[in-house]
């Protein structure tokens, strides 16, 4: 699976080589390089906003016990790379690349990073093939929550925001030392929180598209980024609504 995954695209490396195994507690630093404008939401008029520790982020942050049937883990020790380790080769796409890498696109001041996944609907008629595929076509999801002081969650969303406009064409990510080309970035209808984007990312496996899917949401000064993978061919067909709706829930 190891070898399949890392063919399938670099932006997610660190969730999908880890995606049928347990995880750790992954590291919580905010040192997170970012561009955009400020959103229209973003206001001076605001009172300064105080960002949340990551011991209060792991609080908030989506559990098993809040979606059933799905399988929440902490995201392992080497999950989590530090932005600079994953590039664009255009800069405006780096938002894009960071919120699908287990990475809050700007500068956090804290971050809590949680790797949920589908648990596949069991069917004791099937054939051990079908069951196979059955487990495989299951959704994992890279949920990763940041929290911002000033106006800083809204200058990332609207990065997130903006790239999904002037990267539409696609570009080229490197994480870590892979290099993945992601063809095309279209936008789909989604709504949680305060302000939201989300999109289908198409990337490049072995020649076929590859389809994953990336919503990113604010409520308040704290970013919500999502980003889904399954390792059937042609990839996600949804949104993880459900993993939304429950984090959204959560922050309430």
């Amino acid at each position: 699976m190891r070898s399949a995954v890392v063919a399938a695209t670099a932006v997610s490396l660190a969730l999908l080589v880890t995606a049928c195994g347990g995880g750790e507690k992954g590291g919580d630093k905010g040192d997170k390089g970012g561009t955009g404008a400020p959103s229209a939401s973003a206001t001076t008029s605001a009172p300064p906003a105080k960002a949340l520790s990551a011991a209060e982020l792991d609080k908030l942050i989506v559990e098993t016990a809040d979606l059933k049937g799905h399988q929440v883990t902490k995201a392992g020790s080497g999950d989590v790379v530090p932005a600079a380790q994953v590039t664009a080769d255009k800069a405006a796409c780096a938002p894009i690349a960071h919120a699908m890498s287990f990475i809050s696109p700007g500068s956090p001041a804290a971050s809590a990073q949680r790797k949920v996944m589908q648990e596949p609907k069991k069917d004791a008629s099937a054939s051990p093939e079908d069951a196979l595929l059955g487990g495989l076509s299951a959704m994992v999801t890279a949920v990763t929550l940041g929290s911002y002081d000033g106006q800083g969650a809204q200058e990332a969303f609207a990065s997130v925001k903006k790239a999904g406009t002037e990267c539409a064409d696609g570009f080229q990510v490197v994480h870590l030392k892979e290099k993945t080309k992601v063809a095309k970035v279209a936008p789909e209808a989604v709504t949680a929180g305060e302000e939201a984007v989300a999109f289908t990312v198409t990337s490049e496996m072995e020649g076929e598209p590859f389809v994953s899917k990336l919503v990113v949401f604010r409520k308040g000064n704290t970013l919500a980024s999502f980003s889904t993978i399954s390792l059937v061919p042609g990839g996600v067909k949804a949104l993880p609504q459900a993993v939304v709706d429950a984090q959204a829930a959560k922050l309430g």
